[in-house]
Parts: structure tokens; sequence; C-alpha cells
């Protein structure tokens, strides 16, 4: 073998390696990635289903059931326009509440409900996440509604 030979062997090996690197590393990327939606998103069919992504709303109230004796309990996230019932098993985060701020990650199932594995709350009373916020917002014409159980709207 010439050494233009050997170098040119080298030089598509290199290139092979890196190609190879990259498709990996995309699809990595890509089945690492959680997209957000609100309920009004999954409700019209955009989310997927049987794949992870973050349902982000407001804890509809009255809708808390916790199941006695286990870590079991079913809720509601609203973005004032759409409902979807999540059920989640574990224990949730101590500034859990109705009306105030959640992000679920999980999965929906062919019934409509989404299963949560992991459940996110706001962290003060002046909270809630940015893409809830702005999901909300943009439901309801650039402004945060009142809740109907509600005397004020909910703080962002």
């Amino acid at each position: 073998m010439t050494p233009r030979q050997r170098r040119t062997t080298l030089v598509v090996g290199i290139l092979a390696g890196v190609s190879l690197a990259g498709v990996l590393a995309l699809n990595a990327f890509r089945d690492n990635v959680m997209f957000f939606f609100d309920p009004s998103q999954v409700v019209a069919g955009e989310a997927p289903i049987e794949k992870r992504f973050r349902l982000g709303g407001m804890v509809r109230p009255g809708t808390v059931d916790r199941l006695a004796g286990s870590l079991d309990m079913s809720f509601v996230v609203t973005d004032f326009k759409q409902d979807v019932k999540v059920v989640y098993t574990g224990v949730v985060p101590d500034l859990f509440r109705e009306n105030q701020g959640v992000v679920a990650h999980g999965r929906l199932g062919n019934d409509g409900i989404f299963v949560a594995d992991e459940i996110l709350a706001k962290h003060d009373e002046n909270y809630m996440p940015p893409e809830v916020a702005r999901a909300i917002k943009e439901k309801n014409g650039g402004v945060m509604p009142v809740s109907p159980d509600s005397t004020a709207p909910p703080r962002i």
C-alpha cells in the first residue's frame, strides 16, 4: 500500500467514525427530548400516544383524588379551555395543591388519560412554570383567566 492510499484510508476511516458518532449522538438526543403540551393540544390530538412528554397547566380545584392507604392519586390538569385527567403513583411535592401550576412527565394512554411518572410543582406562591404560564396566556388571548373557584387569578 502506498503512502497516499494509507492516508486516504485513514481519512475515510476518521470520517466514517465521526459520522457514526454523530448519528449515535443525534439518535440519543432524539430519544431523550421531551416536548411540552398543554391540555388543549392533548385534547386536539397533537400530543403523541404512548411517548413521553410533559403536560402542564393548573390543577383544577376539586379534582384531586387520593386512594386511601396507597400512593395512587388522580387529578385534572386544565388550561381553562380543556381538561386532561392525570393518574400518578408516588409521592407528590409538598407544594402540590389545587389551583396551582403543575408540570407532569409521563405518557398519554389510548384512553386519553395521562399516566405521570413525575410531578413538578411550583416553588413559591408567586411562581408558575414559564411554559405553563405562556401556554395558558396564549389560549386565553394574552391574559391569565380567573379560576371559576377562586376570587383571584393564578399568580405568575
